[in-house]
């Protein structure tokens, strides 16, 4: 981490090569659950460029734990939450057959918080040089973050010239004055770096850190939902996450530390049940939404120690379960409401994370938040298996999406060294060209 003026910055990433395949390892680390990615990124043709996607993503290895030591995304046992980590990138590293190094690692710890700051500069010249959109990013990035807290996300929203707004690329335009918009993400310093201390002890470099709900919409939003306007909500485990995209680009975003798991242990305490029981209860016979056979229905509820089994009415276990979802989504459309861009989202929320396969629970989102609910699915990687293809692995693929976008973040701020370590030099910029092209 680097410091410029009192700001601090978490690790960025430089650029992908724009000529050459890479292999890449992704680690997301969940509340319930942890998973290594790794994976080869190939150059797409100039003719097959898609939106905000230069590369195709071809899914090498894959490794799966149950998380442990890991509470609404906060380390809070280190040696079991190390011990989960190395589990399963030995088990990506197995199956791709490649040895881990560095990985790019999702945060939604620390209180994720996003503000939109304004910058203005004057011109160099007559028009818009690469040169004048980094001193204007640079500026825009430059506030002061509160004591504590560090920049995780410096996104451009929009740019300016001599006032006229809504301007997405100025370069080669003519003006007196350039201006950006500009979202910063922040997250409080000691979890994100105990996050990152528990990830170095099993002998990785974090390459840089993407907030979830970032990561979550980049996998899950299609490019006409984020021009029209988007929110992406991602129930995991321990957390849920909320981001928001208008005209292409994300405007907002939010956490709240309820999630699935939130469910599971009101399951338990109100049946008194193992916790594993009382998640699998959840997954087979849950639901948000009541029926006309509830009643009738029974369930086995398994005995804790010795005990003997017994039986409930499913209506029982819907009667715990709607409460707590009701809540979470009323959390949901209350931090929506507060963003200032409910208006802008339009009527379309994209639900993803594991927690959101709940029985009802789209239809339950629907009557709550007041919009189109529709369930996300990671989409346009090859090679994912079919455990990895659902809404709960939305947050992972995205990590593997976000470097092919991460260039609209890759000013320097000053007095920072570049990219993965290496200096702005002219040795490591002519290294870095070799690279790139060969």
């Amino acid at each position: 981490m680097s410091r410029t003026g009192s700001t601090l910055y978490l690790p960025r990433m430089r650029p992908l090569p724009g000529r050459r395949a890479v292999v890449m390892s992704v680690l997301d680390v969940g509340s319930t659950k942890i998973c290594c990615l790794i994976a080869k990124l190939t150059p797409r043709g100039e003719g097959s460029v898609l939106a905000g996607r230069s590369h195709a993503i071809e899914v090498l290895g894959y490794g799966y734990q149950r998380s442990r030591g890991i509470k609404s995304g906060v380390v809070v046992d280190m040696d079991a939450a190390e011990q989960a980590i190395r589990l399963a990138v030995d088990a990506a590293e197995r199956m791709a057959g490649v040895t881990v190094e560095s990985v790019i690692a999702n945060v939604s710890c620390g209180r994720l918080q996003s503000e939109i700051f304004s910058a203005t500069v004057p011109l160099a010249g007559d028009a818009v040089s690469e040169a004048d959109i980094q001193r204007v990013l640079v500026a825009g990035s430059s506030h002061t973050v509160m004591e504590g807290r560090a920049v995780n996300h410096a996104l451009p929203i929009s740019y300016s010239l001599d006032g006229n707004r809504g301007i997405r690329d100025p370069r080669g335009m003519l003006g007196m004055k350039l201006g950006v918009d500009m979202q910063v993400v922040t997250t409080e310093v000691p979890p994100v770096r105990n996050l990152e201390l528990c990830i170095n002890r099993g002998h990785l470099h974090v390459e840089t850190l993407v907030a979830t709900p970032y990561a979550s919409g980049l996998s899950t939003i299609v490019d006409d939902e984020a021009e029209l306007g988007v929110a992406c909500v991602d129930m995991g485990g321990g957390t849920t996450t909320l981001s928001v995209f208008v005209e292409g680009q994300m405007v907002h975003l939010d956490a709240i530390a309820v999630g699935g798991q939130h469910v599971t242990t009101d399951i338990a305490r109100a049946f008194a049940m193992r916790l594993s029981d009382a998640e699998r209860l959840k997954t087979l016979h849950g639901s948000a939404l009541p029926t006309s056979v509830d009643d009738r229905e029974m369930l086995t509820i398994p005995p804790v120690e010795g005990d003997l089994p017994h039986q409930i009415p499913r209506s029982s276990l819907i009667r715990v379960v709607r409460p707590r979802v009701e809540e979470i989504l009323e959390l949901v459309r209350d931090r929506l409401t507060a963003s200032g861009f409910a208006g802008r989202v339009g009527k379309q929320i994209v639900l993803t994370g594991g927690a959101s396969q709940l029985t009802g629970l789209s239809e339950v989102a629907r009557r709550v938040i007041g919009r189109n609910v529709r369930l996300g699915r990671p989409l346009g990687v090859a090679g994912l298996p079919d455990a990895a293809k659902g809404p709960a692995f939305a947050a992972s693929v995205g990590l593997l999406i976000y470097p092919q976008v991460s260039q609209i973040e890759q000013f320097q701020p000053k007095h920072r060294r570049s990219g993965w370590g290496g200096s702005t030099g002219y040795l490591a910029r002519v290294g870095q060209w070799i690279r790139d092209s060969f």
